[in-house]
Protein backbone atom coordinates (compact mmCIF):
# COMPACT_ATOMS: atom_id res chain seq x y z
CA UNK A 1 0.00 0.00 0.00
CA UNK A 2 1.22 3.33 -0.64
CA UNK A 3 -1.37 6.55 -0.47
CA UNK A 4 -5.01 7.22 -1.19
CA UNK A 5 -6.27 5.82 -4.33
CA UNK A 6 -9.52 5.72 -5.91
CA UNK A 7 -11.46 2.76 -4.60
CA UNK A 8 -8.98 1.71 -2.22
CA UNK A 9 -11.79 0.87 0.23
CA UNK A 10 -13.79 -0.92 -1.98
CA UNK A 11 -11.03 -3.15 -3.42
CA UNK A 12 -9.39 -3.32 0.21
CA UNK A 13 -12.98 -4.53 1.30
CA UNK A 14 -12.73 -7.26 -1.66
CA UNK A 15 -9.34 -8.80 0.40
CA UNK A 16 -11.78 -9.43 3.70
CA UNK A 17 -14.72 -11.29 1.42
CA UNK A 18 -13.38 -14.15 -0.26
CA UNK A 19 -14.79 -17.25 0.08
CA UNK A 20 -11.66 -19.22 1.49
CA UNK A 21 -11.75 -20.99 5.04
CA UNK A 22 -8.28 -20.01 6.13
CA UNK A 23 -6.44 -17.27 5.14
CA UNK A 24 -4.38 -14.03 6.61
CA UNK A 25 -3.68 -10.84 4.66
CA UNK A 26 -0.79 -8.52 5.21
CA UNK A 27 -0.80 -5.13 4.05
CA UNK A 28 2.62 -2.99 3.88
CA UNK A 29 3.39 0.32 4.13
CA UNK A 30 6.58 2.64 4.61
CA UNK A 31 5.21 5.73 5.87
CA UNK A 32 3.16 5.43 9.27
CA UNK A 33 1.69 8.81 8.61
CA UNK A 34 0.06 7.41 4.99
CA UNK A 35 -3.58 8.22 5.17
CA UNK A 36 -4.27 4.92 3.63
CA UNK A 37 -3.96 3.35 7.27
CA UNK A 38 -6.77 5.07 8.04
CA UNK A 39 -8.79 3.64 5.27
CA UNK A 40 -7.55 0.37 6.19
CA UNK A 41 -8.07 0.57 10.16
CA UNK A 42 -11.85 1.29 8.66
CA UNK A 43 -11.91 -1.54 6.52
CA UNK A 44 -10.46 -4.42 9.32
CA UNK A 45 -13.12 -2.61 12.21
CA UNK A 46 -15.89 -4.26 9.65
CA UNK A 47 -14.34 -7.73 9.53
CA UNK A 48 -12.63 -8.47 13.36
CA UNK A 49 -13.07 -11.72 12.41
CA UNK A 50 -10.35 -11.86 9.69
CA UNK A 51 -6.93 -12.77 10.34
CA UNK A 52 -5.12 -9.47 9.45
CA UNK A 53 -1.48 -8.25 9.75
CA UNK A 54 -0.61 -4.77 9.25
CA UNK A 55 3.50 -4.17 8.75
CA UNK A 56 4.50 -0.53 9.12
CA UNK A 57 8.50 -0.32 8.17
CA UNK A 58 10.33 2.20 6.11
CA UNK A 59 13.52 0.04 6.07
CA UNK A 60 15.03 -0.05 2.67
CA UNK A 61 16.15 -3.26 0.45
CA UNK A 62 17.87 -1.87 -2.86
CA UNK A 63 15.75 1.14 -4.90
CA UNK A 64 12.84 -0.94 -5.51
CA UNK A 65 10.47 0.16 -3.04
CA UNK A 66 7.43 -2.64 -3.62
CA UNK A 67 10.29 -4.94 -3.33
CA UNK A 68 11.07 -3.15 -0.22
CA UNK A 69 8.31 -3.61 1.23
CA UNK A 70 7.81 -7.07 0.25
CA UNK A 71 10.75 -7.78 2.25
CA UNK A 72 9.22 -6.44 5.11
CA UNK A 73 5.96 -8.38 4.89
CA UNK A 74 7.29 -11.65 4.52
CA UNK A 75 7.89 -12.20 8.08
CA UNK A 76 4.26 -11.90 9.21
CA UNK A 77 3.17 -14.13 6.79
CA UNK A 78 2.10 -17.09 9.07
CA UNK A 79 1.22 -19.59 5.27
CA UNK A 80 3.35 -21.74 2.96
CA UNK A 81 1.38 -20.41 0.34
CA UNK A 82 1.75 -16.68 -0.49
CA UNK A 83 0.05 -13.72 -2.89
CA UNK A 84 1.62 -10.94 -3.21
CA UNK A 85 -1.30 -8.36 -5.61
CA UNK A 86 -1.27 -4.54 -5.48
CA UNK A 87 -3.32 -2.56 -3.04
CA UNK A 88 -5.35 -1.42 -6.20
CA UNK A 89 -6.64 -4.89 -7.17
CA UNK A 90 -10.16 -5.48 -6.56
CA UNK A 91 -10.43 -9.23 -6.33
CA UNK A 92 -13.64 -12.07 -6.88
CA UNK A 93 -15.11 -13.97 -3.58
CA UNK A 94 -13.68 -17.37 -5.69
CA UNK A 95 -10.05 -15.46 -6.43
CA UNK A 96 -7.78 -17.72 -4.04
CA UNK A 97 -10.09 -21.07 -4.73
CA UNK A 98 -9.48 -20.56 -8.39
CA UNK A 99 -5.34 -19.73 -7.75
CA UNK A 100 -5.16 -22.57 -5.47
CA UNK A 101 -6.52 -24.72 -7.97
CA UNK A 102 -4.06 -24.13 -10.53
CA UNK A 103 -0.98 -24.53 -7.84
CA UNK A 104 -1.92 -27.62 -7.05
CA UNK A 105 -1.68 -28.78 -10.44
CA UNK A 106 2.05 -30.88 -10.67
CA UNK A 107 4.88 -28.82 -12.01
CA UNK A 108 3.52 -25.51 -11.02
CA UNK A 109 5.55 -22.86 -9.24
CA UNK A 110 3.57 -19.70 -9.67
CA UNK A 111 0.00 -18.78 -10.68
CA UNK A 112 -0.92 -15.77 -11.93
CA UNK A 113 -4.52 -14.09 -12.78
CA UNK A 114 -5.43 -11.91 -15.20
CA UNK A 115 -6.93 -8.09 -15.22
CA UNK A 116 -9.20 -5.72 -16.52
CA UNK A 117 -9.02 -1.90 -16.38
CA UNK A 118 -11.79 -0.98 -13.64
CA UNK A 119 -13.06 2.78 -13.83
CA UNK A 120 -13.76 4.87 -11.03
CA UNK A 121 -15.79 7.37 -12.56
CA UNK A 122 -17.43 6.05 -15.91
CA UNK A 123 -17.59 9.77 -17.49
CA UNK A 124 -14.00 10.41 -17.05
CA UNK A 125 -11.65 10.44 -20.14
CA UNK A 126 -8.48 9.45 -18.99
CA UNK A 127 -9.28 6.52 -16.41
CA UNK A 128 -11.30 5.22 -19.68
CA UNK A 129 -8.27 5.24 -21.74
CA UNK A 130 -6.24 3.82 -19.22
CA UNK A 131 -8.69 0.82 -18.76
CA UNK A 132 -8.99 0.63 -22.19
CA UNK A 133 -5.25 -0.15 -22.69
CA UNK A 134 -5.43 -2.60 -20.11
CA UNK A 135 -8.28 -4.50 -21.01
CA UNK A 136 -8.13 -4.28 -25.10
CA UNK A 137 -4.16 -4.22 -25.45
CA UNK A 138 -2.53 -5.75 -22.35
CA UNK A 139 -5.05 -8.76 -21.38
CA UNK A 140 -5.24 -10.21 -24.97
CA UNK A 141 -1.33 -9.86 -25.39
CA UNK A 142 -0.74 -11.69 -22.47
CA UNK A 143 -3.37 -14.73 -24.33
CA UNK A 144 -1.87 -14.03 -27.15
CA UNK A 145 1.79 -14.74 -25.68
CA UNK A 146 0.82 -17.64 -23.83
CA UNK A 147 -0.31 -19.11 -26.75
CA UNK A 148 2.66 -18.65 -28.35
CA UNK A 149 4.70 -20.24 -25.55
CA UNK A 150 5.65 -17.62 -23.51
CA UNK A 151 5.20 -18.15 -19.73
CA UNK A 152 5.54 -14.63 -17.75
CA UNK A 153 4.61 -13.17 -14.57
CA UNK A 154 1.83 -10.96 -14.00
CA UNK A 155 2.59 -8.99 -10.99
CA UNK A 156 -0.33 -7.74 -9.55
CA UNK A 157 -1.42 -11.01 -8.36
CA UNK A 158 1.43 -14.21 -7.74
CA UNK A 159 0.34 -17.02 -6.09
CA UNK A 160 3.77 -18.74 -4.67
CA UNK A 161 4.57 -20.95 -1.92
CA UNK A 162 7.72 -20.02 0.63
CA UNK A 163 10.04 -22.75 -0.55
CA UNK A 164 9.99 -21.76 -4.25
CA UNK A 165 10.46 -17.94 -3.13
CA UNK A 166 13.67 -19.15 -1.78
CA UNK A 167 14.59 -21.37 -4.04
CA UNK A 168 14.88 -18.51 -6.68
CA UNK A 169 17.01 -16.48 -4.42
CA UNK A 170 14.45 -14.73 -2.74
CA UNK A 171 12.95 -11.62 -2.57
CA UNK A 172 15.90 -9.94 -2.12
CA UNK A 173 17.36 -10.51 -5.50
CA UNK A 174 14.89 -8.53 -6.68
CA UNK A 175 15.56 -5.34 -4.98
CA UNK A 176 17.25 -3.23 -7.49
CA UNK A 177 15.35 -4.19 -10.53
CA UNK A 178 12.47 -2.37 -11.89
CA UNK A 179 10.68 -5.31 -13.66
CA UNK A 180 10.95 -7.37 -10.66
CA UNK A 181 7.76 -9.59 -11.46
CA UNK A 182 9.23 -10.87 -15.22
CA UNK A 183 12.15 -11.60 -13.08
CA UNK A 184 10.90 -13.81 -10.72
CA UNK A 185 8.49 -15.76 -13.37
CA UNK A 186 12.15 -16.29 -15.73
CA UNK A 187 13.33 -17.73 -12.02
CA UNK A 188 10.60 -19.83 -11.59
CA UNK A 189 10.60 -20.97 -15.37
CA UNK A 190 14.20 -21.32 -15.30
CA UNK A 191 13.81 -24.21 -12.20
CA UNK A 192 11.62 -26.26 -14.28
CA UNK A 193 7.95 -25.35 -13.34
CA UNK A 194 5.22 -23.78 -15.30
CA UNK A 195 3.64 -20.27 -14.53
CA UNK A 196 -0.34 -20.67 -15.16
CA UNK A 197 -3.04 -18.55 -15.08
CA UNK A 198 -6.15 -18.65 -12.77
CA UNK A 199 -10.07 -18.90 -13.77
CA UNK A 200 -10.54 -15.70 -11.97
CA UNK A 201 -10.14 -12.29 -13.73
CA UNK A 202 -9.39 -9.18 -10.92
CA UNK A 203 -9.94 -5.55 -11.75
CA UNK A 204 -7.14 -3.20 -11.38
CA UNK A 205 -8.52 1.03 -10.44
CA UNK A 206 -7.03 3.50 -13.07
CA UNK A 207 -6.32 6.09 -10.84
CA UNK A 208 -4.94 8.80 -13.69
CA UNK A 209 -7.49 11.76 -14.16
CA UNK A 210 -4.81 14.00 -15.80
CA UNK A 211 -3.50 13.10 -19.56
CA UNK A 212 0.35 13.86 -17.45
CA UNK A 213 -0.69 11.39 -14.53
CA UNK A 214 -1.60 8.50 -17.45
CA UNK A 215 1.57 9.89 -19.63
CA UNK A 216 3.65 8.58 -16.94
CA UNK A 217 1.67 5.73 -16.03
CA UNK A 218 1.73 3.97 -19.18
CA UNK A 219 5.45 5.24 -20.12
CA UNK A 220 6.85 3.36 -17.05
CA UNK A 221 5.57 0.14 -18.14
CA UNK A 222 6.27 0.74 -22.16
CA UNK A 223 9.91 1.89 -20.54
CA UNK A 224 9.87 -1.61 -18.34
CA UNK A 225 8.77 -3.43 -21.69
CA UNK A 226 11.83 -2.18 -23.55
CA UNK A 227 13.79 -2.95 -21.71
CA UNK A 228 12.54 -6.66 -21.21
CA UNK A 229 12.22 -6.47 -25.26
CA UNK A 230 12.96 -3.42 -27.43
CA UNK A 231 11.86 -4.85 -30.57
CA UNK A 232 9.09 -6.47 -29.92
CA UNK A 233 7.83 -3.44 -28.44
CA UNK A 234 8.48 -1.68 -31.57
CA UNK A 235 6.71 -4.42 -33.65
CA UNK A 236 3.72 -4.27 -31.11
CA UNK A 237 2.68 -0.86 -32.99
CA UNK A 238 1.24 -2.75 -35.72
CA UNK A 239 -1.34 -3.69 -33.11
CA UNK A 240 -2.61 -0.33 -33.38
CA UNK A 241 -4.65 -0.18 -36.77
CA UNK A 242 -6.37 2.69 -36.16
CA UNK A 243 -3.00 4.54 -35.87
CA UNK A 244 -1.64 3.74 -39.61
CA UNK A 245 -4.92 4.22 -41.10
CA UNK A 246 -5.00 7.61 -39.53
CA UNK A 247 -1.70 8.25 -40.98
CA UNK A 248 -2.43 7.20 -44.39
CA UNK A 249 -5.63 9.60 -44.18
CA UNK A 250 -2.85 12.13 -43.26
CA UNK A 251 -0.05 11.76 -45.92
CA UNK A 252 -2.84 10.85 -49.17
CA UNK A 253 -4.69 14.01 -48.20
CA UNK A 254 -7.68 11.95 -46.91
CA UNK A 255 -8.45 10.19 -50.15
CA UNK A 256 -11.74 8.15 -50.79
CA UNK A 257 -9.89 4.58 -49.98
CA UNK A 258 -7.87 5.88 -47.09
CA UNK A 259 -11.29 7.19 -45.42
CA UNK A 260 -12.86 3.75 -46.11
CA UNK A 261 -9.39 2.15 -44.72
CA UNK A 262 -9.71 4.26 -41.94
CA UNK A 263 -13.73 3.52 -40.99
CA UNK A 264 -13.33 -0.27 -41.36
CA UNK A 265 -10.18 -0.40 -38.80
CA UNK A 266 -12.85 1.58 -36.49
CA UNK A 267 -15.43 -0.81 -36.87
CA UNK A 268 -12.92 -3.92 -36.57
CA UNK A 269 -11.07 -2.57 -33.44
CA UNK A 270 -15.07 -1.81 -32.06
CA UNK A 271 -16.14 -5.23 -32.43
CA UNK A 272 -13.11 -6.92 -31.24
CA UNK A 273 -12.49 -4.69 -28.06
CA UNK A 274 -16.82 -5.29 -27.63
CA UNK A 275 -15.94 -8.84 -28.17
CA UNK A 276 -12.93 -9.02 -25.48
CA UNK A 277 -15.81 -7.31 -23.18
CA UNK A 278 -18.68 -9.72 -23.50
CA UNK A 279 -16.31 -12.50 -22.09
CA UNK A 280 -14.82 -11.00 -19.62
CA UNK A 281 -18.30 -9.06 -18.28
CA UNK A 282 -19.80 -12.66 -16.19
CA UNK A 283 -16.70 -12.72 -14.32
CA UNK A 284 -16.28 -9.27 -13.51
CA UNK A 285 -19.09 -8.51 -11.35
CA UNK A 286 -20.80 -5.43 -12.68
CA UNK A 287 -17.00 -3.94 -12.80
CA UNK A 288 -16.43 -3.03 -16.09
CA UNK A 289 -17.82 -0.47 -18.60
CA UNK A 290 -18.50 -0.53 -22.05
CA UNK A 291 -15.79 1.55 -23.95
CA UNK A 292 -17.18 4.42 -26.03
CA UNK A 293 -16.68 3.93 -29.73
CA UNK A 294 -15.41 7.69 -30.21
CA UNK A 295 -12.60 6.87 -27.98
CA UNK A 296 -11.05 4.14 -29.99
CA UNK A 297 -8.31 6.33 -32.75
CA UNK A 298 -7.67 8.32 -29.41
CA UNK A 299 -6.39 5.44 -27.77
CA UNK A 300 -4.55 4.22 -30.24
CA UNK A 301 -3.10 7.40 -31.07
CA UNK A 302 -1.32 7.51 -27.64
CA UNK A 303 -0.69 3.89 -27.05
CA UNK A 304 1.84 3.96 -30.66
CA UNK A 305 3.31 8.00 -29.08
CA UNK A 306 3.87 6.11 -25.77
CA UNK A 307 6.02 3.36 -27.38
CA UNK A 308 7.48 5.71 -29.58
CA UNK A 309 8.39 7.96 -26.57
CA UNK A 310 9.45 5.28 -24.46
CA UNK A 311 12.79 5.09 -26.73
CA UNK A 312 14.50 8.48 -25.55
CA UNK A 313 13.08 8.16 -21.80
CA UNK A 314 15.17 6.53 -19.24
CA UNK A 315 13.84 8.29 -15.98
CA UNK A 316 10.58 6.99 -14.93
CA UNK A 317 7.88 7.98 -11.98
CA UNK A 318 7.13 5.26 -9.60
CA UNK A 319 4.23 6.49 -6.53
CA UNK A 320 5.81 9.99 -6.78
CA UNK A 321 9.35 8.87 -6.94
CA UNK A 322 11.54 9.71 -9.97
CA UNK A 323 14.28 6.95 -10.82
CA UNK A 324 16.45 6.22 -13.79
CA UNK A 325 15.69 2.28 -15.26
CA UNK A 326 18.23 2.35 -17.87
CA UNK A 327 20.35 -0.90 -16.06
CA UNK A 328 19.42 -1.24 -12.42
CA UNK A 329 17.45 1.11 -10.76
CA UNK A 330 18.95 4.31 -9.36
CA UNK A 331 17.27 7.30 -7.24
Amino acid sequence: MCGIEPLLEEALVSCFTMDYPDYQIVFGIQDPKDPALAVLERVRARFPERDVAVVVDSTPHGQNRKVANLINMLPSAKHEIVVISDSDIHVPTDYLDSLVGELQKPGTGMVCSLYAGLVPQPETLFPRLGAMQITHAFLPGVLMSRMMGRQDCLGSTVMITKETLARTGGLNSLSDLLAEDNALGRKVVELGLDIRLSYAVAAATVPENTLHQLWQHETRWTRTIRGLAPYALAASTLQYPLFWSLLAMLFTGAEGWTLFLFLLCWLARALTAGGVESLLRPRMRGLLYPSPLWAYPLRDVLSVTEIVATYGIDNVVWRGHKIVANGGLRP
